[in-house]
């Protein structure tokens, strides 16, 4: 899944050449999964 940097909405699907449908921006995010990783203090 991508989000689009202009607008904001998230994309399914890319194709090469691909525009934002909403907007037709063609800048596009990554979305991961949001993980934390604790660390012990010593």
């Amino acid at each position: 899944m991508y989000k689009c940097v202009k607008c904001k909405k998230i994309v399914q699907k890319l194709d090469e050449k691909t525009r934002c449908p909403y907007c037709g921006y063609r800048i596009f995010v990554k979305l991961r999964a949001e993980t934390s990783n604790k660390v012990l203090a010593r």
